[in-house]
């Protein structure tokens, strides 16, 4: 019997990626988008090559849409070995100058979105003993200047999975936590502004080389498969990772410079890496004393 894989935010990026990476490696695909157009285009592509793939447009943030695109999903394919919660919104503004409905809306789709398909695939997947992945973000573990809604569902969505998982291991199943940097897709043309307005065109900071959609998937794909507990991509991410343990006052003047181009106004408060640094470590010293 196939594997049935669910992927959210399947229309494009990242999502499309996963959908032809597991009808590929000979799964049955389920895509879900808001995008009711897009993610049927994406399947429509994938019966045309002989894949078995179901197209459905739902928006994650109604709780029964979720659950009547489920219902279909284990009608038509068979139960649900595999659910990818990728579907994603970003934000880009100053938390001083960011309406609180915009930290509501990225909240509603990162997390609860995650929180409603999880619910819903959760007795096929205890049943089928299978994987549920979050694709969470370095935002996820880290600090990240004029992101601060979009850090904090994806810090929202390490403190659901990691406590999922602990509940679930007597049921079989595995919970993946996927951590990317900064990957080539359109969420940035789509993130919000401070009042809720797309950015569109608008050009971010980046930090190294972006990411493909293909890359990310394989590895995301390779961790399902081995059932990983979390993995983090690309050298910035792993970079990221042991400084926010091991050296957070150098991590975020990095992080501050990099994105100083999204925030002109925070440059004057710019502090210098090595000094933090030093900083850090003479109070740890006399913290031991």
């Amino acid at each position: 019997m196939a594997d049935v894989v669910v992927i959210t935010g399947a229309a494009g990026g990242i999502g499309a990626a996963l959908a032809r990476r597991f009808a590929d490696d000979g799964a049955a695909v389920a895509l879900l988008d808001r995008d009711a157009d897009g993610v049927e285009r994406v399947a429509s592509a994938l019966r045309t090559v002989g894949h078995v793939a179901l197209g459905l447009g739902c928006d994650i943030t109604d709780r029964g849409a979720v659950d009547a695109a489920f219902a279909r999903i284990h009608a038509t394919l068979g139960p649900v070995t595999a659910l990818i919660n990728n579907a994603g919104l970003s934000q880009r503004s100053l938390f001083a100058d960011t309406d609180p409905a915009v930290l509501r809306t990225v909240m509603e789709v990162n997390f609860f979105g995650a929180v409603h398909c999880t619910q819903a695939a959760l007795p096929d997947l205890k049943a089928t003993r299978g994987v549920v992945a979050a694709v969470s973000s370095v935002a996820g573990f880290a600090p990240l200047v004029g992101r601060t809604g979009y850090a904090a569902s994806k810090h929202a969505l390490h403190g659901l999975f990691d406590s999922l998982r602990a509940e679930l291991v007597r049921d079989g199943v595995a919970v993946l936590l996927v951590c990317p940097a900064y990957v080539a897709t359109g969420i940035d043309q789509r993130a919000l502004d401070a009042h809720s307005a797309r950015l569109g065109d608008a050009q971010k900071a980046t930090i190294g080389r972006l990411a493909t959609p293909e890359a990310v998937a394989d590895a995301i794909a390779r961790a399902v498969h081995a059932r990983r507990r979390q993995v983090v991509l690309t050298p910035v991410g792993k970079l990221a990772w042991w400084l926010t343990r091991f050296a957070p006052a150098l991590y975020e003047p990095l992080m501050r410079r990099s994105t100083r181009a999204d925030h002109p106004a925070l440059a004057p408060h710019l502090v210098d890496a090595p000094r933090a640094l030093w900083a850090q470590v003479r109070g740890r010293r006399r913290a031991a004393f």
